[in-house]
C-alpha cells in the first residue's frame, strides 16, 4: 500500500495514494485536524506541524496496512552531504522562480500552482539537473497522464509551468521545446441545473453556507471569488459587487442581487462582531497583499479589509504566537453543497462550480446578449461564454424526434 507524502509549500505538505486505496487509508487522513482536500491537484493537504505529522502517521499505523515501525515518526534522520546539495539547490531554483512570478504579478493561485509543479518536476530529475530539456518534460507528462490520470487541464498547467520555469529560471529558449505535449481537450458540455433545483438545493442549507451559495449563483462568481470578497467589495448604493484578482489577475464588477441586500447587511454586522471581538483579544489583523500591508500595518486591522465569509476560528502560528482570521476554505463551501444536493435528491453531479453554469446559462435563456454574460462571468475570449448556448432551453430538447412523429400516428406505421 502506497503513501506519498511531502512537502507542497510552508504551510502544507501533501498525502497523495499513486495507487490503489481503501476507505481506512481514506479516514486516516480525514481524521486529522484542519486538513483539506486540494481539489486542483487531487490530493490532501496537512498542516505543516509536528503534531499534524505524528497524528496521521498514527492514523496509518492504527489501519493494521502498515508496520509500527514504518508509521513511527523518526527523530533522527541521516542526511547525506549530496542530499543536502540537491535540497539547497531546488529552495534556490524555487525562491528564484517565485520571485519572477511575483515580479510578473501572477496571482497567489497560480504561483502555488507553478511551483508545485517545479518541485514535482525537480525532484523527480534531480540526478540530471544540467541537462533537463525537452525529452524530461514529455516524460513528467506523460507520467501525469498515464499513471496519475490526470485531466487534460491539469496536464497543460503543468506544461505551462514548466515553460516558465525554463523561460524565466533556467533562460532558455523554448522554441527549441517545440515536440512537447499538449494534452487535448475534451469538449464537455456543462452541467446546469434548472431553477427549480437551483432553489431546491439552497434550501437545503443555512447560514453563512447558504449566502455564499446564494452568491454563486446570484452572481457567477467563482467559488475562490466568493470566498475572497471583503466588506469593502460590496457597494449597497450601486447595487455592485467588485471582483478583485480575478482569474488572470483582472478585476471585473457584478450585479449584486437585490433580495440579498437585508441578509448581506445582517450578515455584515455579524461580522463586525466577530471583528471587534478579535480586536479586544489583541488581534483583528487580516493577510494583505504584499504592497498594502507594507503601506500600513494599521490597514489590515480595519473593517473593511475584513473577509465576508471569515472562518469560525482564529488561527495560531505556534512559533510566533500570532493569531489571525482567514475565510473559510473553500473545502467546507464544497462539502456542504454536496450533501445539499444529496438532500435534495439530485442526481446531476453538481457542485459550487455548477451554480457559475446555470447562472450563465439562465441569464442566456431569459434574453441577455452574449457579450453582457462574458463580461460578468470574467471571460477573456467570447468563445469561452458560447458553450452556454450548447445547454438553452431552446435547444435539443425543444425539437420533436421524428420517432415521436411516428408513435404518435403522425407518419407511418412501424
Amino acid at each position: 500500500m502506497d503513501v506519498l507524502i511531502r512537502p507542497f509549500n510552508d504551510d502544507y505538505f501533501s498525502v497523495n495514494f499513486p495507487g490503489k486505496f481503501n476507505e481506512a487509508l481514506l479516514n486516516a487522513v480525514r481524521n486529522v485536524p484542519d486538513r483539506r482536500w486540494n481539489n486542483e491537484h487531487k490530493l490532501w493537504l496537512i498542516p505543516n506541524k509536528q503534531q499534524t505529522l505524528d497524528i496521521l502517521l498514527r492514523n496509518f499505523y492504527e489501519t493494521g496496512q502498515f508496520s509500527e515501525k514504518t508509521a513511527e515518526p523518526s527523530e533522527n534522520v541521516y542526511i547525506t552531504e549530496k542530499q543536502k546539495e540537491e535540497h539547497e539547490r531546488l529552495e534556490r531554483e524555487i525562491k528564484t522562480l517565485t520571485e519572477a512570478l511575483q515580479t510578473m504579478h501572477y496571482s497567489i493561485r497560480t504561483i502555488e500552482n507553478y511551483t508545485y509543479w517545479i518541485k514535482d518536476f525537480l525532484r523527480s530529475y534531480h540526478n540530471n539537473f544540467e541537462s533537463l530539456g525537452q525529452k524530461e518534460i514529455n516524460e513528467f507528462l506523460t507520467n501525469l497522464a498515464v499513471k496519475e490520470h490526470v485531466s487534460a487541464s491539469t496536464q497543460n498547467q503543468a506544461l505551462a509551468a514548466l515553460l516558465f520555469y525554463f523561460r524565466h529560471v533556467r533562460h532558455e529558449d523554448t522554441d527549441n521545446f517545440k515536440d512537447v505535449i499538449h494534452a487535448k481537450h475534451k469538449r464537455r458540455v456543462p452541467v446546469v441545473l434548472t431553477k427549480q433545483e437551483v432553489a431546491s438545493v439552497i434550501s437545503h442549507m443555512e447560514g453563512s453556507k447558504r449566502l455564499a451559495v446564494e452568491l454563486l449563483y446570484g452572481t457567477g462568481m467563482r467559488l475562490n471569488e466568493v470566498l475572497s470578497l471583503r466588506i469593502l467589495d460590496l457597494d449597497f448604493d450601486r447595487n455592485e459587487i467588485t471582483v478583485r484578482f480575478g482569474k488572470g489577475g483582472k478585476d471585473r464588477r457584478v450585479m449584486l442581487p437585490k433580495s440579498l441586500i437585508p441578509k448581506l447587511k445582517e450578515h455584515i454586522k455579524e461580522v463586525r462582531n466577530i471583528h471587534d471581538k478579535d480586536l479586544a483579544e489583541g488581534w483583528g489583523a487580516v493577510q494583505l497583499r504584499d504592497g498594502m500591508a507594507k503601506r500600513s500595518e494599521q490597514m489590515a486591522k480595519e473593517f473593511r479589509w475584513q473577509w465576508l465569509f471569515p472562518q469560525k476560528n482564529r488561527w495560531l502560528n505556534e512559533k510566533t504566537g500570532q493569531q489571525g482570521r482567514h475565510h473559510i476554505d473553500e473545502s467546507i463551501l464544497q462539502k456542504a453543497v454536496k450533501t445539499a444536493v444529496r438532500e435534495a435528491g439530485i442526481i446531476k453531479k453538481a457542485s459550487c462550480h455548477t451554480f457559475r453554469h446555470s447562472f450563465a446559462t439562465h441569464l442566456l435563456e431569459a434574453g441577455y446578449d452574449l457579450r453582457t454574460v462574458q463580461e460578468l462571468l470574467g471571460h477573456s475570449d467570447v468563445r469561452t461564454t458560447m458553450i452556454y448556448t450548447h445547454v438553452l432551453s431552446r435547444g435539443a430538447k425543444e425539437i420533436v424526434s421524428p420517432l415521436d412523429e411516428i408513435l404518435n400516428g403522425n407518419d407511418a406505421e412501424f
